[in-house]
C-alpha cells in the first residue's frame, strides 16, 4: 500500500479553516487564546466587524452565548489578558512571601 504523504497527517475534530474564509473570523473568535487585535492584524477585521459576522452567522442563542463569553470570562482582549496575568502573577508572589 503506497503512502498519501511523507509526512503523518494528525486528525484534528474542527481543524482551523484558511485564513481567507468567514469561517476563520468564526472559528478565532471562539478560541479564548486568539484576541480581537489579533484577527485584525490577520484579516483586517475589527471588533465591532467579527460581532456583525458572529450575529449574521450564529443561531440567536449561541450569539448571545458567545458574547457573553467574550464580554465577559474571556481574554479576548490584550489589555484584559495582561491585567488578569499580573493579578496571578500578584497572588503567586504573595503565597511564596507567605510560606517563607
Amino acid at each position: 500500500m503506497k503512502k498519501k504523504s511523507l509526512f503523518p497527517q494528525t486528525k484534528v475534530k474542527n481543524p482551523e479553516p484558511n485564513i481567507k474564509d468567514v469561517n476563520w473570523v468564526i472559528w478565532a473568535a471562539w478560541a479564548d487564546r486568539i484576541t480581537f487585535e489579533e484577527i485584525k492584524e490577520k484579516t483586517g477585521k475589527s471588533e465591532s466587524d467579527v460581532i456583525k459576522i458572529m450575529r449574521k452567522n450564529l443561531k440567536p442563542t449561541s450569539f448571545r452565548l458567545w458574547r457573553k463569553r467574550a464580554h465577559k470570562t474571556s481574554i479576548k482582549h490584550r489589555k484584559k489578558f495582561k491585567h488578569q496575568r499580573e493579578k496571578i502573577k500578584q497572588k503567586i508572589r504573595l503565597s511564596d512571601i507567605k510560606q517563607i
